[in-house]
């Protein structure tokens, strides 16, 4: 049990210091207000990209791909679950009425991309990314139709869901890169290996670019201003307990692998998503409450996952 606690500590020590270097930077006056939003571009729409093509490519088989959609069922579930829930968690700790659409967005909305891939590619390896990505294909659509819907009745006070905007952001680049790799993968396509090579080389700047992203975005929203308010407890126990929890009571009696399960587990409970506090600064919706559960979540993560890797582990 006391290797497992190390090895969970170590792989989130190798996340937690490329965030401190973003976070120094920073504080340093190294970034600007553009550099976040240019790193994110960046990552989003053309390293992740890369990545999954080559990570995909590299190291699956078209059998294991097959086998990967119907259990994208149990995110679905569990996501609409602690949707329902959050209403009910607000109410029973007195949630503010302004905050109540933000807060069941961020009670069932997790951080899949950029703290879930690099914590489990430091945990699990190359081998955890299609079923990251599984579980990214139900957080995305969820966020950008039903959440950013619950996040626009909080600032204007009436909402609709724009099936355009929300098609646009569901099929995001990552989601691209992975279907290509699908495609390639189940055709028996083999790409030229300088192509391959190039994807690789961006690809790379994958996981040190998205947490020096985390460390910018902490800096700015400021560790000052980390309070454990009613409203910020409702979102950890949303994000830290109910989450895993229920996660793991869905997956445990089924016949997916033991590594599916535990990447499903640990992608649930991942911090609070870093598009939140965008989504309710353009929708007028409280932003700095947004940004401040990033951040909290974020930082206490690194308790978190450690001690939840021990008790995974356990069990599975």
């Amino acid at each position: 049990m006391i290797s497992i606690f190390l090895s969970a500590v170590s792989g989130v020590l190798i996340i937690l210091i490329m965030v401190v270097v973003g976070f120094v930077l920073n504080e340093r006056g190294w970034f600007n207000e553009q550099s976040p939003r240019i790193i994110s571009r960046l990552v989003t729409q053309i390293s992740l990209p890369c990545y999954m093509v080559t990570t995909i490519m590299h190291d699956f088989s078209a059998g294991q791909l097959k086998t990967l959609l119907p259990d994208l069922r149990y995110p679905v579930i569990s996501m609409l679950i602690l949707f329902t829930l959050s209403f009910a968690v607000a109410r029973a700790i007195g949630i503010k009425r302004a905050h109540i659409g933000l807060f069941s967005s961020m009670f069932f909305n997790s951080n899949t991309v950029f703290i879930g891939l690099p914590i489990n590619l430091a945990l699990f390896g190359n081998s955890s990314i299609p079923y990251v990505l599984v579980y990214y294909m139900a957080n995305t659509t969820f966020f950008w139709t039903l959440g950013v819907w619950l996040i626009q009745k909080d600032g204007l006070h009436e909402a609709k869901i724009d099936p355009l905007t929300a098609i646009k952001k569901i099929f995001s680049p990552p989601l691209l890169g992975f279907i290509l790799g699908v495609i390639l993968v189940m055709l028996h396509v083999s790409l030229p290996k300088f192509i391959m090579s190039d994807l690789s080389y961006i690809g790379a700047l994958t996981i040190p670019m998205s947490m020096i992203f985390i460390g910018i975005a902490i800096s700015n929203a400021g560790l000052s201003r980390m309070r454990l308010s009613r409203d910020a407890w409702g979102i950890l126990l949303g994000r830290f307990l109910f989450a895993p929890a229920l996660m793991a009571l869905l997956v445990l009696p089924s016949s997916m692998s033991p590594l599916m399960k535990q990447v499903f587990i640990l992608q649930a409970a991942m911090p609070v998503m870093t598009n939140a506090p965008v989504v309710s600064k353009l929708y007028h919706a409280d932003d700095s409450y947004a940004a401040i559960m990033v951040t909290e979540t974020t930082v206490l993560s690194v308790i978190v996952i450690p001690i939840l890797m021990v008790i995974i582990k356990t069990f599975l």
